[in-house]
Formats: structure tokens, sequence, C-alpha cells
């Protein structure tokens, strides 16, 4: 029986002497174990560059820029519009699209397609794109005719008042018309730019009206 008793109490001295080896192992197993299986940190991730995909869609929808002073700018209409983030433009099919300017000069403009800047001051016309500004009477009152610009392409700047184009055109001023390959016409200064093949057809007031030309 002393025999047996001290058999055991010397293992479990042995015991005791190995217990904080023990101990210390399975803290490290158990801490390998909560780092393998613990969730990890959320890592910053790259913002993705915009894709030439839109972001939204408009439908039978009319867009209004205003001056500062709350004069209207700007109006175009659309049957269906999409917005792409990575340019900031806006596509509308059948576009219309009606500006006054600053001096009150009213023009109008249609195609089958448009394509919009953000700020609407800037849209370039595809498919049967027509461009007319209405006539008027300047200030010192003279009278300015109707102005027609036709072609497959236009593209109008609404604040700087232009109509250029890399396609054929047909300028139409009262009634006088003319043809070109390429078209740059600036109403501030009024000067037509035309250039490659070149036609006009020029009528005199008088034929216009009926009467005998002059």
């Amino acid at each position: 029986m002393s025999r047996a008793w001290n058999l055991l109490r010397n293992g479990v001295d042995r015991a005791t002497i190995y217990l904080p080896i023990i101990l210390t192992a399975a803290v490290a197993l158990g801490t390998y174990w909560l780092v393998r299986n613990a969730p990890k940190l959320l890592e910053p991730t790259v913002k993705a560059a915009p894709t030439h995909e839109p972001d939204y869609f408009m439908r039978g929808f009319v867009i209004k820029n205003y001056l500062p002073n709350g004069d209207l700018r700007s109006e175009l209409h659309g049957k269906e519009g999409r917005h792409y983030p990575d340019t900031d433009t806006t596509e509308v099919d059948d576009v219309r699209v009606r500006s006054v300017s600053p001096q009150g000069y009213t023009t109008h403009a249609t195609a089958n397609r448009g394509l919009s800047n953000s700020d609407g001051s800037e849209i370039q016309l595809f498919g049967n794109a027509i461009v007319i500004r209405d006539p008027v009477v300047g200030p010192n009152g003279k009278a300015t005719p109707r102005l027609e610009f036709r072609g497959d392409f236009l593209h109008a700047f609404l604040d700087t008042e232009r109509v250029t184009s890399n396609k054929p055109v047909t300028l139409i001023r009262g009634t006088d018309q003319f043809t070109a390959d390429n078209l740059d016409y600036d109403n501030l200064s009024g000067v037509a730019n035309l250039t490659g093949r070149v036609r006009g057809v020029l009528i005199p007031s008088g034929a216009a009206s009926g009467g005998k030309p002059r």
C-alpha cells in the first residue's frame, strides 16, 4: 500500500512539473485557432472607374436650364434619355431643343438622337439634324432673316452660339441656300465658314417677293 502511494505521489509530482508546459502549449494552440478563425479586417478597396454604362434612364422628359437672373436659357425634350457617368453626358432619342440667347435670339433644334453635356450648353445632333434660328429685329431696327442648318450631323454650342459640322450640310438664310462638306458658323460674328464642295443659290430680294430683280 505504501509503495502504491509513493508511485502515485511521484506521478503527481512529475505531472506538476510538466503542467506549465502543457498549459503553455494549450494556450498557444488556442491562440493559433483564434487567429486562423477570426474574421479578416476589411481591406481598403480601390474605387472602380465609371464604365460607359447608363446609371439612370428618363422617358418623356424635359430638362430646363436657367440664367443666374432666372431667365430660361434652354430646354431639352426627349422621348428617352440615358445618362453616362463616365462622360457625364446624356443621350436622348427624338431630341428637341429650344434655347434663348441673352440677346433674345431663339434657336430650335431637332434630330433623331442627341448627345448633351452635363449643363446642356453643348449638344451633338445625329440623324435628320435641323437647327433653326428664328428671324429677329436687332436693337438698331435691322431685321435678321431666319437661319436654318440641315445635315446628318450638327454640333450646337449654345453658350457661344456656334454650329459646326464635319459632314455635308445645307445652310438656308432667308431665301438663299448653300451646301458644303463642312461648316463652322459663329452667330456672334455672323460669319459662316463653308469648306469642301461649296455651292450656293442667291435669290434677289425683289425676285423673292415676286417683283423684278434689282
